[in-house]
């Protein structure tokens, strides 16, 4: 064998080991304690049933605030026991070409985040079992944020039912 033939075959292995340890690098971790996600017309057709809220969090893939918040935030046993007792949580990306149903209508997931008023990532909304828009927040927010919002939106939810 050739010297050239050998050292294109050592620097091929070596491209090859290098990229895959690269890509089980990006892979991210599974995460503990996550909520169990719906598909959003499953959470409207569930809380009708339940008379429970649809809290939706609209992401972006690389959005560094929407992974944190997952990590983080999302798993959280303050947030999680609110969401387990209160809520239907629903994952939209809002730049995703995926088609959801919605109001019997099928739109992409990036129309829906546009009808939710998205003007950046993260972005939560809560919505009652008709689909109407309870409260929306854009951003951020730490465990304490969100569970004032989400306590707010309940809050606004049990006035709203009472008039």
């Amino acid at each position: 064998m050739s010297r050239k033939a050998v050292i294109g075959s050592l620097i091929a292995i070596f491209i090859a080991v290098f990229a895959y340890y690269s890509f089980m690098q990006i892979q991210p971790p599974e995460i503990e304690n996550e909520p169990d996600w719906m598909v959003l017309q499953d959470a409207i057709d569930q809380a009708a049933i339940d008379n429970r809220l649809i809290l939706v969090d609209i992401f972006e893939v690389g959005c560094q605030w929407c992974r944190k918040m997952n990590r983080e935030v999302y798993p959280s046993p303050t947030i999680r026991s609110i969401l387990d007792r209160e809520f239907h949580p629903v994952k939209v990306n809002g730049n995703s070409d995926n088609r959801i149903a919605f109001l019997g209508e099928e739109i992409t997931e990036q129309d829906f985040a546009a009808k939710m008023g998205v003007t950046a990532y993260p972005f939560t909304v809560v919505l009652d079992s008709n689909g109407n828009v309870i409260d929306r927040r854009r951003g951020y927010m730490d465990t304490q944020g969100l569970s004032r919002f989400l306590r707010n939106a309940l809050e606004k939810n049990s006035a709203s039912a009472s008039l």
